[in-house]
């Protein structure tokens, strides 16, 4: 081979230098895209934990939405528990006064039953006998039982219309009543006026024989006959109440007339008048 050919050969085969700027070439763009690669995988890792934190919060905030829809929910269960509760102890309030108003009204009425029944025995009491004695009797029994009278005594004017003269007592020892002047007298002054008296100076229970502390006329047919002088109750009695006031006007309109018709009964020999002092009443 000649040496203008040998140097021809030499230079068509000399590729070294381009080869390795192609390969240094190549490696960095290799090395370019796996940086941006790694850059690419950074980027998409850091959306990833971007996204999953904003799904954490998104879930919490969900989560509090709805523990706030279930609170506001719970506040206006509340409110309506409230609201009912309101209505209902108004409606209680209501129907307790209306108890209590109901209550009070049956204690008024069994008062008003129980001051009846007293009456109603006592009138039945003193008009059950037709002796003086069991008249008598009767009328103590309701002045001790009914009234609560302890001390107590039973006039009936005398023939002359001058002195009140005791007919009964309980109480007070014999020696210590005696006929009363009319005129002069307190019990003179209940007899001539015809209107109990009640004193208001001591309490019942502290009253005496000179200061009694009730005296009631006895009346038959508008007629006043005799007194009842109670000086004193029992310890308990602090005063005289309505039913004591209504007891009063019925010993007063009934219990000298019992006492009369007894003793009437009595002197005639327990005999019932002839039917002849019957006829013609209505005349």
């Amino acid at each position: 081979m000649t040496e203008q050919n040998r140097k021809h050969a030499d230079g068509s085969d000399a590729p070294a230098q381009d080869l390795r700027s192609e390969r240094d070439q190549f490696l960095l763009k290799f090395t370019r895209g796996a940086r941006i690669t790694d850059e690419f995988l950074r980027e998409y890792q850091e959306l990833a934990h971007r996204l999953q934190t904003v799904e954490a919060e998104n879930a919490v905030l969900r989560a509090q939405v709805e523990v706030g829809d279930a609170i506001r929910e719970l506040l206006r269960k509340i409110e309506h528990l409230e609201q009912e509760k309101d209505d209902l102890l108004s409606r209680f309030r209501r129907a307790e006064a209306q108890s209590s108003s109901v209550a009070q009204r049956v204690q008024e009425v069994e008062l008003e039953f129980a001051n009846l029944a007293n009456l109603f025995v006592a009138s039945n009491q003193i008009h059950a006998s037709l002796s003086p004695r069991g008249v008598t009797r009767r009328i103590k029994e309701v002045l001790a039982q009914f009234i609560g009278a302890e001390r107590y005594c039973m006039y009936l004017v005398n023939r002359e219309n001058t002195e009140l003269v005791p007919i009964a007592s309980e109480g007070v020892p014999g020696g210590q009543l005696a006929p009363v002047r009319i005129q002069g007298s307190v019990l003179g002054e209940v007899l001539r006026h015809g209107s109990a008296f009640v004193s208001e100076d001591v309490p019942p229970s502290q009253g005496s024989i000179d200061r009694p502390a009730a005296i009631l006329p006895l009346s038959i047919d508008e007629q006043v006959v005799g007194v009842i002088a109670i000086f004193a109750t029992l310890s308990q009695k602090a005063s005289f109440d309505t039913v004591d006031f209504e007891l009063f006007k019925l010993l007063g309109q009934h219990a000298a007339a019992a006492l009369v018709s007894a003793s009437l009964f009595v002197q005639a020999e327990r005999k019932l008048p002839g039917l002849e002092a019957f006829l013609d009443l209505s005349i």
